[in-house]
C-alpha cells in the first residue's frame, strides 16, 4: 500500500513537470508570436487586408544662377489594376486602350491575369488620366501621383543637365552627378480590401506622403547659356560642320557661366529608342573629351616663357617659315614667313617658330613645371562625372623635336574645359580655380545645406606677366588674328587657333580642322573667358580666326549689352575697301593686304604660288585689322 502510494506521487510529478514544461512552451511561443515576431506577423496580416500603392517624391529642381527654373517636375499619374475587381474586362480594356492609345489585346490580357495587381501604364498626362477616371463603370482601376522631368529650355543645356529614366534616376550630367540630392523620399497610399484583393465598401485610404528632393542652384546663367546655344547652333549650320561647342566662365571664381554644344536633343524627348544616337549627344565633350588645342596652347608657352625670364619684349625673333629641329623641318604655318619680329608680334602673329624658340629657351623640364601649374595632363576637379585629364607626354620621353612642337600646341591634348580653366588664371592675375557647375544646394522648405565658395588651386603666374599677357592677347584682338571676336567700344583679348585633326591610323587627317578662339573682356579687369570650338567646318574658310572668332565676338556683344557694361573706348575703327589680288602672287597679295592694314590668313601652300580666290571679293568694306582669307 505505501509503494503504490509513492508510485502515484511519482506519476502525479512526471505529470506535473510534462505540463509545467508545456505550459512554459506555450508561454514562450506565444511571447515570441506576439512580443518577438509580432511587427512582421502583423506588417503579413495588414499585407492581406491593405494594398499600398507607391507614391513617388517630387525630384528636386535645378535652378540658374538668378533663380530661374531649368529643370523641374510636373505631375502624371501611374494606372494599375486590380483584376479581380474588375467587373466587365472587355469594356475595362476597350476604355484604357482607347484613351491611352494601347493595344487592347495586351490590355485584356493583363486584365484576365491571376496577380492581385498589374501596372497599365505610366507617366499618363494628368488631363488624360481625369478624362479616364471620370468613366464611373469602370472597377478596378487605381491611379497614383507620379512625376515626370520637365526641361523648359529644351536643348539648350542637354550636355550640362542630362536626363533621368522613367523612374526618375539620374542617367547623366548633373541630374547623375548629384542623383543623392535631387531625390526624395517616396510616400505610400493605403486601401483596405478583402482577401481577394476588392477594396472594401466605405474604406478610408490613408496617405503617407512623400518628402521632395533638394533643389540644386547652378553657377550657370540662362541667359548667357542662350547666347552660347544660338552661336554653336548658327556656327554649325553656316559651316556645315560636325559639331561646335562654347564655354564662358567666370575669371575670376572658376563658376561656369554657360556650356553649350551643337548638334544637342531636347531632353523632354530624348531619343531613347537608338542608345548609341543618345550616348553621343549626351555627351558632354567639353569636360569628357581631349583634343589637341593648336596655336590657343601659345597663351601657356608665351606665359610660361615671361614667368621664368627667358625673354624680353625687346627679344628679336626671325621666322623664314619654318624652323628645323632635329633633323626635322617644322613649317609655320604661314609658309612665306613672318621675318624678323618681337614677341608681342609674335604672338599677334601667332608665329610656330617664335613659339619653338621659347619652348627650347625654357627647356623640358622648367616648361612642364609650368605647364602642370596650369592644370594640364591632370583632371580641374569640376563637379561632373567622366572627366578626362588629358594628355602630356611623359616628360623623360619627350624629345626636343617633341618639345619644339608641343610650344605651339602640337604633341599634346587638352579639354575644353583644362584650356579655359588654365587661361582664366593667365588673365586673371595668376590664380587658379577650381572650376565647377552647382553653387548651392537647398531642401525642399528652402534651407541652405550648401554653398560653393571659390577654390583657388594655386598661383600660376605673377601679377606683372598676366599684365603683360593681358597686354599681348590684347592686341591680338585689337590688330591681329582675332580681330574678328572684336566689339566696337570695349578691349577684349584672346587667341586663335586652327588645328589639323588625326586619322585613325595616326596620320593627319586631310581637309579636317578644329577651329578655335579663346578671349577674354573687359581686357584691363577680366570678368568673362569665351572658348569657341567649330569642329570639322566644311570648306575652305576653316582658320579660327575667320570661323570661331566672329562667334565668340558675337556672344561677347551679348554679355555686354546684357551686364549693361558700358563701353570704355570710343570707336576707333577704319575701314579700307578690299583690293582685287587675284592672279598675284602670294607674296605679294600679303604684302599688298597687310600694308592697308588687313591681316591675312593663307589657304593652301602659298610658297611661289599665285592667288586663285579671295574672301571678302573685290571692292568689298572691310575694318582695318580685319582678317581676310586667300587662296592658292
Amino acid at each position: 500500500m505505501k509503494a503504490s502510494s509513492m508510485l502515484m506521487r511519482k506519476r502525479l510529478l512526471t505529470a506535473f513537470v510534462a505540463l509545467a514544461v508545456v505550459f512554459v512552451a506555450l508561454f514562450g511561443r506565444l511571447f515570441y508570436i506576439q512580443i518577438v515576431d509580432g511587427g512582421f506577423l502583423r506588417a503579413k496580416a495588414a499585407e492581406q487586408w491593405y494594398r499600398d500603392l507607391p507614391l513617388k517624391a517630387t525630384r528636386g529642381r535645378m535652378l540658374d544662377c538668378n533663380g530661374n527654373v531649368i529643370a523641374d517636375s510636373k505631375d502624371v499619374f501611374t494606372l494599375y489594376a486590380r483584376p479581380n475587381a474588375v467587373k466587365d474586362k472587355a469594356k475595362t480594356a476597350e476604355a484604357i486602350s482607347s484613351a491611352l492609345g494601347l493595344d487592347y489585346d495586351n490590355v485584356f490580357d493583363k486584365l484576365n491575369t491571376s496577380v492581385g495587381e498589374v501596372t497599365i501604364k505610366r507617366k499618363i498626362d494628368a488631363d488624360v488620366a481625369l478624362k479616364l477616371r471620370q468613366q464611373d463603370s469602370l472597377s478596378g482601376l487605381y491611379y497614383t501621383l507620379d512625376t515626370q522631368r520637365n526641361y523648359p529650355y529644351m536643348s539648350n543645356m542637354s550636355q550640362i543637365l542630362g536626363f533621368t529614366n522613367i523612374d526618375n534616376v539620374g542617367q547623366s550630367g548633373l541630374e547623375s552627378y548629384y542623383d543623392k540630392y535631387l531625390t526624395g523620399v517616396d510616400g505610400f497610399a493605403y486601401t483596405s480590401t478583402d482577401m481577394a484583393g476588392r477594396e472594401v465598401d466605405g474604406s478610408v485610404t490613408k496617405y503617407l506622403p512623400g518628402i521632395p528632393g533638394c533643389d540644386i542652384t547652378l553657377s550657370v546663367d540662362a541667359n548667357i547659356q542662350s547666347f552660347a546655344y544660338d552661336a554653336v547652333t548658327a556656327a554649325c549650320t553656316e559651316f556645315s560642320a560636325k559639331s561646335a561647342q562654347m564655354v564662358v566662365m567666370d575669371v575670376n571664381t572658376g563658376g561656369i557661366l554657360a556650356m553649350a554644344k551643337s548638334p544637342g536633343f531636347d531632353l523632354n524627348d530624348p531619343p531613347r529608342n537608338d542608345l548609341d544616337l543618345l550616348n553621343d549627344l549626351s555627351r558632354n565633350t567639353m569636360i569628357v573629351d581631349m583634343y589637341e588645342p593648336g596655336s590657343t596652347f601659345k597663351i601657356f608657352t608665351t606665359a610660361a616663357a615671361i614667368e621664368a625670364g627667358v625673354v624680353t619684349d625687346n627679344d628679336t625673333f626671325f621666322c623664314a617659315g619654318s624652323r628645323t629641329v632635329d633633323g626635322q623641318r617644322i613649317r609655320c604655318w604661314r609658309s612665306i614667313g613672318h621675318g624678323s619680329q618681337h614677341l608681342a608680334d609674335g604672338v599677334k602673329n601667332s608665329c610656330n617658330c617664335v613659339f619653338m624658340d621659347l619652348a627650347l629657351r625654357m627647356g623640358t623640364s622648367r616648361f612642364y613645371s609650368a605647364l602642370k601649374s596650369f592644370g594640364l595632363g591632370q583632371k580641374t576637379g569640376v563637379d561632373f562625372s567622366g572627366e578626362s585629364s588629358g594628355m602630356l607626354m611623359k616628360e623623360s620621353n619627350v624629345k626636343t623635336v617633341d618639345l619644339a612642337r608641343i610650344g605651339f600646341g602640337q604633341a599634346v591634348a587638352v579639354t575644353p574645359l583644362q584650356l579655359i580653366t588654365g587661361v582664366c588664371s593667365v588673365v586673371n592675375g595668376g590664380t587658379l580655380y577650381r572650376p565647377y557647375l552647382v553653387a548651392s544646394v537647398d531642401s525642399y522648405d528652402g534651407k541652405n545645406l550648401a554653398t560653393r565658395q571659390p577654390i583657388a588651386v594655386r598661383q600660376t603666374v605673377s601679377e606683372s606677366t598676366s599684365q603683360k599677357m593681358r597686354e599681348y592677347l590684347t592686341g591680338v584682338v585689337a590688330s591681329g588674328g582675332g580681330s574678328k571676336a572684336g566689339v566696337v567700344g570695349y578691349a577684349i583679348g584672346g587667341k586663335t587657333g586652327t588645328a589639323q585633326k588625326y586619322a585613325g591610323s595616326g596620320g593627319i587627317a586631310q581637309g579636317k580642322y578644329i577651329s578655335s578662339f579663346i578671349g577674354f573682356a573687359p581686357a584691363d579687369n577680366p570678368k568673362y573667358a569665351v572658348l569657341m570650338i567649330v569642329d570639322e567646318p566644311q570648306g575652305y574658310m576653316y582658320y579660327g580666326s575667320l570661323v570661331a572668332a566672329p562667334y565668340a565676338g558675337k556672344v561677347f556683344a551679348k554679355i555686354f549689352d546684357y551686364k549693361n557694361l558700358p563701353p570704355t573706348m570710343l570707336p576707333e575703327r577704319e575701314y579700307t575697301i578690299m583690293p582685287d589680288v587675284v592672279d598675284e602672287s602670294v607674296e605679294s597679295a600679303v604684302a599688298a593686304l597687310e600694308k592697308i592694314g588687313l591681316h591675312v590668313e593663307i589657304a593652301g601652300e602659298g610658297e611661289g604660288k599665285n592667288v586663285i580666290s579671295q574672301t571678302p571679293i573685290p571692292g568689298e568694306r572691310v575694318a582695318t585689322n580685319d582678317s581676310v582669307l586667300i587662296r592658292c
